[in-house]
Formats: structure tokens, C-alpha cells, sequence
């Protein structure tokens, strides 16, 4: 399943601040989850696969590194078979491993995760998602930036990088 996020990574100042404007908005708690992140060389994009108790999912993503709200396009297997670590591992090798707890809400198409990410601290990032083609481009981008403003996030806060990329850069 190919899906289009508009999306942004900031760094979390406020996050009692932003908890509470979530659960004031209606917004639907699924839950916090551990999450291990193997991120695997590839030739282009970025390859993970993510184990948690709420999400597993090996996802397949290309994306600007760009600090702006910016398009992401996502091809992702959900609940892939255990095995699936090893044969990736031995075929394509891993760049780095990112290991999170992250609470996740949604409103609507909208998704939030609150990280506390090992090494790098704590996150939000908002994505606008639009699974089958029905809600655009333009509607993303707008739903994207009015959660911005409603969260105070400063264009200063806007981090154009992965978590991956964040701690590869750590280690270089």
C-alpha cells in the first residue's frame, strides 16, 4: 500500500503543553509504545523495520530532508513475519538501529507521536496522512501547518533529518 504524508520533526519544549492540547482536541490515545527501529542500506530512500507493541511494520520511504512540512511517499507491510529482521540483515545490512518510546494519537487522518528517543531527546512530529488518494496534497499541507501553530512550533524547532540520520551523525 503506497500512502502520502505531509509531515514534520521538531523538537518537543513543551510537552506537558502539547499532551494536553491533544486529549483537549478529542484526540484518540492508542496507546505508548517501546519501538526498535532497524534502519537497513539501501541504494535510495530509507528501509526500517519497526518493532513495537502497537506498530510493527517494515516501511519502505522516500523523503526531502527539509525542515519545511514535506511530502513523504510509503510503501508499508504491516505485521511482518519475525524473520524478516534476519533476511534483511543478511542481505542488505544494517546502518543503524533507533530506539524510542513514542505515545500515539490521531485526529482524524492526522497522527501524532511524542518520542523520547535514546541519545537525542524528546519529539513531536505531526503526519498528515492520506491513504487512498482522497484528501490531496493542499489539504495535507494545511492540516500539517494549523497543528504546527496550535502546538507553537517555531520554524527554529524543525529538524530536517531522521532520527536515523541524527544518530549516524552522532557516530561519524
Amino acid at each position: 500500500m503506497e500512502i502520502l504524508n505531509i509531515e514534520i520533526k521538531a523538537r518537543c519544549r513543551n510537552l506537558n503543553e502539547i499532551q494536553t492540547l491533544l486529549l483537549e482536541s478529542g484526540a484518540d490515545f492508542k496507546g505508548t509504545d517501546h519501538q526498535i527501529d532497524t534502519y537497513f542500506k539501501v541504494n535510495h530512500g530509507r528501509l526500517k523495520l519497526r518493532e513495537g507493541t502497537i506498530e510493527r511494520s517494515l516501511i519502505f520511504y522516500n523523503r526531502e530532508n527539509s525542515a519545511d512540512p514535506k511530502a513523504s511517499k510509503v510503501i508499508l507491510l504491516n505485521n511482518p513475519d519475525s524473520s524478516m529482521k534476519k533476511l534483511l540483515t543478511a542481505a542488505l545490512g544494517v546502518q543503524v538501529v533507533v530506539d524510542k518510546t513514542r505515545e500515539i494519537y490521531f485526529i482524524e487522518n492526522v497522527k501524532f507521536h511524542l518520542d523520547n528517543v535514546k541519545n537525542l531527546g524528546y519529539f513531536v512530529e505531526i503526519e498528515a496522512i492520506d491513504k487512498d488518494g482522497t484528501i490531496g496534497r493542499e489539504v495535507l499541507q494545511r492540516q500539517c501547518e494549523s497543528y504546527m501553530k496550535k502546538f507553537r512550533i517555531q520554524p527554529s524547532d524543525l529538524l530536517p533529518d531522521s532520527y536515523s540520520d541524527m544518530l549516524v551523525g552522532l557516530t561519524e
